[in-house]
């Protein structure tokens, strides 16, 4: 079957169902058409075109917002890439010596070799020596390159070696 001979067909079956209606028959069909065209044209265009307006106008004032944040950030940034970066302390036993202290830790001992340093803590604060790490890892940008901790019998304190390393400048 071919697609011209089909449509034919279906014109005269349609042309034979319609001239075998009354006026008052047609006249409903029509409406019933009518009606099933525009639920169809509303459903498929209208409704989903007036949800998407409507989400587009609630989520404006948030991209608004992001867009004022962003142009924020890119004046900070372009601020902030022509202060130069700020000089790197040098590691020295003083200065680990002294953050120890601020964080009422007492080594044992302190060595430093090249850019390292190892660090022995006796009976100290758990607590405190995580503090002290963190401090040194954000002002003087050391890491730990070796840790050994051993919990003693009394809550929240260790005997602790630990070894830093701070990364050359280049």
């Amino acid at each position: 079957m071919n697609l011209a001979g089909l449509l034919k067909r279906s014109s005269l079956s349609f042309s034979e169902f319609w001239a075998g209606r009354d006026i008052r028959e047609r006249t409903m069909l029509a409406a019933a058409a009518l009606v099933v065209a525009f639920g169809l044209a509303y459903a498929l265009l209208i409704d989903p075109a007036m949800a998407g307006r409507d989400r587009l106008n609630n989520n404006l004032p948030v991209l608004h917002q992001q867009v004022a944040q962003m142009r924020a950030l890119s004046r900070e940034a372009a601020a902030l890439s022509g202060n130069p970066a700020p000089p790197q302390l040098a590691m020295s036993r003083e200065s680990i010596e002294a953050a120890l202290a601020r964080n009422g830790l007492k080594p044992q001992s302190v060595m430093l070799t090249g850019d390292s340093a190892k660090v022995q803590l006796a009976a100290v604060s758990f607590a405190n020596t995580l503090y002290w790490l963190d401090e040194m890892q954000k002002t003087a940008l050391l890491t730990v390159t070796d840790a050994e901790i051993v919990a003693l019998a009394q809550p929240d304190m260790v005997n602790a070696t630990i070894t830093l390393r701070q990364p050359r400048n280049e």
